[in-house]
């Protein structure tokens, strides 16, 4: 009776290899959460509702960062993944234990903080002076090219309030 050898990659290799394809797959998951401040785009929900439209023209411009409020988890779970096993191959006995943990919570802070600064967006504050005399301010992205003495459309209801050109 022959006994075959099965050949057996390190346990550590396997666990950062599939840490690594989970930290990926979550990076990649988070991204295609859309979330957009553009004045040209709507939600599905958002369509074929009725809006509002003033007319008016822009005072003033300014330039803003527009920051995500909502944190999906996903950048702080993939980072503890990731920390917490390559923390386990270094060290030995409580050593690996210890390692592991702190490469867990490391990981998880980096990580968190990388999908913050993912969920930044540039912006832009607008002034506008309505036709009715009334000002208003609205932020969104700086997808729309606006300049002070530009007459717009300011249009709301159902959503979001948006500043176009006219």
């Amino acid at each position: 009776m022959a006994i075959s050898t099965i050949s057996v990659i390190p346990s550590r290799a396997v666990r950062l290899a599939a840490a690594l394809g989970v930290s990926v797959s979550l990076l990649a998951l988070a991204g295609c959460a859309n979330q957009s401040a553009s004045g040209s785009v709507y939600t599905y929900g958002q369509a074929q509702q009725e809006q509002i439209v003033r007319y008016g023209t822009v005072v003033s411009v300014r330039p803003v960062v527009i920051q995500s409020d909502k944190s999906s988890g996903i950048g702080a779970l993939a980072g503890g993944a990731l920390g917490g096993v390559a923390g386990s191959s270094i060290g030995g006995g409580r050593g690996q234990i210890l390692t592991s943990i702190g490469g867990a919570l490391l990981g998880g802070l980096a990580g968190n903080a990388v999908e913050n600064q993912v969920g930044k967006t540039q912006g832009l504050e607008i002034t506008v002076r309505l036709d009715n005399g009334e000002t208003r301010v609205i932020a969104q992205a700086n997808d729309i090219q606006l300049s002070s003495g530009q007459r717009v459309q300011v249009i709301s209801g159902g959503g979001p309030t948006r500043v176009v050109p006219m």
